[in-house]
């Protein structure tokens, strides 16, 4: 199917779908520059497993089988959005990073959280 053929909704869910994959890339490049340390180990473990589970779970979303589902799986990718904010929050006020590294990712975390909480708003359970 071609990008002409598509809806708008299929669109947006594609485009998002790479916004989210993008996101847990970003973290990926992001936390090989973190230093070494053990605190800042825990503290990349966490954040790479909620960010890439940010873009899986989204992805799962697409495919659910009723509304019940998509509620269940967006809310997981909120949780892990979230936490993924958490995460770079800590690293900022530990001292691991700057607030102008993680600037660009809160950013991106923030207004993907944004998006997912108003689409699980308007989703029936």
């Amino acid at each position: 199917m071609s990008e002409l053929d598509r809806t708008p909704k299929d669109q947006f869910v594609e485009q998002f779908r790479q916004r989210t994959k993008k996101l847990a890339l970003d973290v990926i490049r992001f936390s090989q520059g973190l230093p070494k340390s053990e605190e800042v180990t825990v503290m990349k473990r966490q954040i790479l497993r909620s960010a890439t589970s940010v873009g899986a779970n989204y992805r799962a979303a697409c495919r659910a089988r009723s509304s019940a589902e998509l509620y269940s799986k967006i809310s997981i990718v909120i949780e892990e959005a979230d936490e993924t904010l958490f995460w770079l929050e800590l690293l900022e006020e530990s001292g691991a990073t700057s607030k102008s590294t993680t600037a660009p990712l809160v950013k991106e975390t923030t207004e993907i959280l944004s998006v997912l909480a108003k689409a699980r708003k308007n989703t029936t359970r």
